[in-house]
């Protein structure tokens, strides 16, 4: 292998390029372990990285891709050896280090995670950075005291990535999930990956509502943020969590804090980026087992595309018209 294909954006005098280009092994940044890369994802944050304006690299040139799963072909780490299937999210992948929208990658040794038995290449990447923040969503519940016996469970942006699979993951162990989008053709879809209920975007964003409101939610799991996520906090239930990943509704939250004195309600913050590594690998864990989404819904929550077909779908996750997980096959 001489030179492989990747995914680069550059900025050069001011003029940002998104293309397909090949590289060599020496291209590649400093890292003990070098991987084959079998699948990436497609993430909210790819898109931002892609854009000229997305503010989320840090210097260029880039190799997008913020996850990715392959297989070892060198290793400098005696943990890690040639043949060893092997994931890696987050951290400065796609963002100040060479990412997975590559053939090949080079990355830090304490970034890896071995592969858990029960989950293949593929469904690594189906579940991939965004089943990461769902199942640090439901895990974080779950410590501060959510049981499914507890009431109604909501999942905000349900077509999402983190939404669809945090609603399958939520279904399977037993919640009774309402799940919450803005588009009306997707009802289907939402009850087929284990949704109840489904309460459109404006029931959850209401115009005015009172600092603390009728109590509705055991639990949440909000990758959107933004005013919603105001209205959410004063409907919760007494005790109630809810675990916030995302902006995709914006960064400011108009609330007050009558939800947290006067019910006890508490704002769970889920960060996938530092996770340390020993709760990364009991996430995984779990999603190999009582997390893992029905066998089925792999390719019902899935699509999967080329590196060819990269550009638009980038375009396409930030417009809003991406359902559920895209996959890119390198």
């Amino acid at each position: 292998m001489n030179t492989f294909r990747s995914l680069v954006v550059d900025v050069v005098e001011g003029q940002h390029s998104m293309n397909v280009k090949e590289l060599s092994i020496d291209d590649l940044m400093k890292g003990e372990v070098t991987i084959r890369v079998a699948y990436s994802s497609v993430n909210y944050k790819d898109g931002l990285a892609c854009a000229p304006n997305g503010r989320i690299v840090r210097s260029y040139p880039m190799v997008p891709g913020i996850d990715l799963s392959g297989t070892v072909v060198a290793s400098e780490d005696s943990r890690f050896h040639e043949g060893d299937e092997v994931i890696v999210t987050s951290y400065g992948l796609g963002v100040s280090h060479y990412g997975g929208f590559s053939s090949y990658a080079r990355v830090p040794a304490e970034w890896v995670v071995p592969l858990p038995q029960g989950l293949t290449l593929r469904e690594a990447m189906v579940l991939g950075t965004a089943g990461l923040a769902a199942a640090l969503s439901i895990q974080r519940l779950e410590d501060n005291g959510l049981t499914p016996d507890q009431g109604l469970v909501l999942v905000t942006g349900a077509t999402g990535g983190v939404g669809s699979l945090a609603v399958s993951m939520l279904a399977r162990n037993g919640y009774h999930v309402v799940a919450s989008t803005g588009k009306e053709s997707e009802h289907a879809y939402l009850r087929s990956i284990g949704a109840e209920e489904i309460r459109s975007r404006s029931d959850v964003t209401p115009e005015k509502f009172k600092p603390v409101n009728q109590q509705h939610w055991a639990g949440v799991v909000d990758p959107v943020g933004g005013a919603s996520l105001a209205y959410i906090l004063s409907s919760t239930q007494y005790g109630g969590s809810v675990a916030v990943s995302g902006l995709t509704g914006g960064g400011d939250v108009p609330t007050t804090v009558f939800p947290f004195i006067l019910r006890g309600v508490n704002l769970l913050g889920i960060d996938t980026v530092e996770t340390p590594m020993r709760v990364r690998t009991l996430l995984w864990a779990r999603m190999a087992g009582n997390l893992k989404p029905a066998q089925d819904l792999f390719d019902v929550i899935a699509k999967e595309i080329t590196m060819d077909e990269l550009p638009a779908c980038l375009a396409d996750i930030l417009a809003g018209k991406i359902r559920g997980r895209t996959i890119v096959r390198l």
